[in-house]
């Protein structure tokens, strides 16, 4: 391809992207803004499941088209089981192992380019029939030359190749995808929840280290280091005399997908064992290493069998996990020795140490069904913001923990469903109105959590995420002990200083009533007062509009200079509907 006709493709990319993006932000806006301010929120409800499972083909349909970086996009959105619908997840999960093939031909001579040598001398045996085909690259096995087994002591290896031209590809959609986030700092409910640009700029420097394969070997050394005295996992070695920036040599440990049931149960192995191991090491990576695999999705992810006679996945004691579940106790069956074998450490999320510790805070409260602690845990880790008035979330989490804390997915399935609606309209005004943001550092540990979460439930349908979270939060304030302690020494000197002045803040109050002095802020309750004035305002304006509209369209026929001119005059009160609350 010329060099013309290659930036004419790039133009043409570039305007796709975000033509597909304005049509689906114009229908959001038109179904879920417009349609509410006009009394009709009832059909955006109705029609909202189709809605969004007619987006997600249609976005499957664009991702597979043009490759690179929307793969990504939704292989992201298809591990959000957390905050989107099922009709969006189920059919945007087939993007994981959706990606067509480069050609054999292109993907050897960028290898022997990048290489400096051809195949044939590079390696003993190359197979052109890919084993997987990535987003941003392609594996296929080969088999070490006789000169570089020696050295290395390995003989089967996998080679990783860049797709050719994926520099340019990743430029123009990461350049489309700061243009649609520029948008979404127009629209305000986004706006005041998650920093668009920021967001972006994150997953940019993300996927800019994803197609650095060095830096991906540098982090899968690191990785394998952390876990260097755990038996449970394992991680390929890699052949740094046939790497470089765009080709990545490794071993191969090619063994069961995590995610294969019957291949799991055909070895012996109980995949009740395999959620349990996987949710410790998942814990490990967060709180202890601060250096997670930020891309666990079950084609990077083998289950390996290792002998009986070895510790394998159980030697709870040399991991140094006292206490823990990861043996199969809960489903009653053990099954036979195993350990995790994680490959492709392109994505890596770094916890900094502010984040560890907030996040820390908030296992704890979670487990210990502390509500008030799990608000100061979203303020440290900055999901909440600081100025936010807590006291009704605390209540909202309070009521939460009491009916469904410690329930498994297996149990909330169970759940009369007109209970969780009850819940919502409780508590879904408050929720809505808290400064909720998405803060930094955050894209790929939440990208990690939801596809834990997900690989688990599917490993064993009875998983309860509160068997997993609480032996290890108890380990936690085991090594905090010392800090526990001094906080509660801090907390018990507070309450007796707060005891001692009680008496005389009492009666400074009293004095002050007596004196007339106590004056009541009433701000909060007059601007309630004041959005709803504006609010009927906007309600009776859109029900002029609708009169007019529909009596001009009635008159048309019959009168027509009276009915045009309603018509026309209904545009005043719709407008005043519209933008009311902006102009104010």
């Amino acid at each position: 391809m010329t060099d013309a006709a290659a930036q004419g493709a790039h133009r043409t990319r570039y305007r796709r992207i975000l033509s597909f993006a304005g049509r689906e932000l114009f229908k959001i806006w038109w179904f879920e803004l417009v349609l509410p301010r006009f009394g009709m929120s009832g059909i955006a409800e109705r029609t909202r499941g189709k809605r969004m499972q007619k987006f997600a083909r249609r976005f499957h349909v664009l991702a597979v088209e043009l490759g690179g970086l929307m793969i990504k996009v939704g292989q992201f959105m298809s591990s959000r089981l957390d905050v989107l619908p099922p009709e969006i997840t189920k059919e945007l999960e087939g993007l994981q192992d959706e990606v067509p093939p480069v050609p054999t031909p292109a993907i050897r001579a960028l290898a022997e380019a990048e290489l400096g040598v051809s195949i044939e001398q590079a390696y003993a045996w190359f197979d052109d029939t890919p084993l997987a085909a990535a987003s941003l690259g392609q594996v296929h096995r080969a088999r070490l030359s006789a000169l570089d087994a020696a050295d290395t002591g390995l003989d089967e290896v996998v080679v990783k190749v860049q797709r050719p031209g994926i520099d340019e590809i990743v430029a123009v959609d990461l350049a489309a995808l700061r243009r649609v986030a520029r948008w979404l700092t127009h629209v305000r409910i986004v706006a005041d929840r998650v920093d668009a640009p920021a967001l972006v700029e994150e997953f940019a420097a993300t996927s800019l280290e994803e197609i650095d394969y060095l830096h991906e070997a540098a982090s899968a050394e690191r990785f394998s280091e952390n876990f260097a005295d755990d038996p449970r996992v394992s991680t390929p070695e890699i052949v740094w005399e046939r790497s470089t920036r765009r080709v990545l040599t490794l071993s191969d440990v090619t063994a069961i997908k995590i995610n294969d049931l019957e291949g799991l149960r055909a070895a012996g192995i109980n995949p009740s064992e395999v959620a349990a191991v996987f949710a410790e090491v998942m814990f490990d990576q967060v709180f202890t290493h601060s250096f997670v695999h930020g891309d666990p999705h079950p084609g990077n992810i083998f289950v390996t069998p290792v002998p009986s006679t070895s510790s394998g996945a159980r030697s709870r004691e040399s991991s140094g996990a006292e206490g823990r579940t990861g043996g199969g106790q809960g489903s009653g069956v053990e099954g036979a020795a195993f350990r995790l074998t994680f490959i492709d450490f392109g994505m890596m999320a770094e916890i900094p140490a502010s984040l560890r510790d907030g996040l820390r805070t908030l296992l704890i409260a979670v487990t210990g069904r502390d509500s008030r602690g799990l608000v100061a845990a979203a303020k440290e880790i900055g999901v909440l913001l600081p100025s936010a008035d807590t006291a009704e979330l605390e209540r909202a989490l309070s009521t939460l923990f009491a009916r469904f804390g410690g329930m498994g997915f297996a149990e909330l399935s169970k759940v009369d469903p007109r209970e969780f609606r009850d819940f919502a309209e409780e508590f879904g005004d408050m929720v809505r109105s808290l400064p909720l943001q998405l803060p930094e550092n955050m894209l790929l540990l939440i990208r990690a959590v939801s596809l834990t979460s997900g690989m688990c439930s599917g490993l064993d349908s009875d998983f309860n995420v509160w068997d997993a979270a609480e032996p290890y939060a108890m380990r936690l304030l085991r090594d905090e002990s010392g800090n526990i302690v001094q906080a509660f020494a801090s907390q018990a000197v507070g309450g007796m200083n707060t005891a001692m002045r009680l008496p005389g803040r009492i009666d400074d109050i009293i004095t002050r009533i007596d004196q007339g002095n106590i004056a009541f802020d009433t701000t909060r309750l007059e601007r309630r007062l004041e959005r709803l004035e504006s609010i009927a305002r906007r309600i009776a304006s859109g029900v002029l509009f609708a009169a007019l509209l529909i009596g001009g369209a009635l008159l048309v026929p019959l009168a027509p200079p009276l009915g045009i001119t309603l018509v026309c005059v209904s545009v005043i009160p719709l407008l005043h509907s519209l933008f009311a609350r902006r102009a104010r």
